[in-house]
């Protein structure tokens, strides 16, 4: 879908947003599905989109209960994946059972599919449902993910 065949506002919206990402935009307008193909990158991303990957799953979070801090979050995805949307680990024990982490908070399927956040995508490699669900996580195991201070 073009931009230009979505209403004005939603247009509008979108083209604010893709600074913190497609994910931010896509929850923003409330539509479930994406409107611009995510780029892969297979590098890390800016510190600029990060930073607003990380604001805005600290607004899904907020408004879903979900305890945790910018500097919590920053600290686990960047030693988890440096920023990397689609690091995807192939060699620790769960990649060795068939399910590697994936991700920037490097989240496996089942936990993510457990700990997915309301109103995010089912994409485990969007930024915002990744954190969120890493997040709601560690919530429940450890408190918080300020509380996570090494591989969860």
């Amino acid at each position: 879908m073009q931009l230009s065949l979505l209403p004005k506002q939603a247009t509008s919206k979108i083209a604010r947003c893709l600074a913190g990402g497609l994910a931010t935009a896509t929850v923003l307008i409330g539509v479930s599905t994406a409107v611009v193909p995510a780029q892969a990158s297979a590098a890390p991303a800016s510190t600029q989109r990060i930073d607003g990957w990380i604001k805005h799953a600290l607004l899904v979070m907020k408004a879903k209960g979900i305890p945790g801090s910018y500097d919590g979050i920053h600290r686990n995805l960047m030693r988890e994946s440096s920023g990397d949307l689609f690091a995807i680990n192939l060699w620790d024990s769960n990649a060795q059972k068939g399910i590697p982490s994936k991700g920037l908070m490097q989240v496996i399927d089942p936990t993510f599919r457990a700990y997915h956040v309301d109103g995010t995508s089912w994409d485990i490699y969007d930024p915002i449902a990744n954190i969120t669900a890493a997040c709601n996580y560690a919530a429940q195991r450890y408190g918080s993910i300020d509380n996570v201070n090494g591989p969860y």
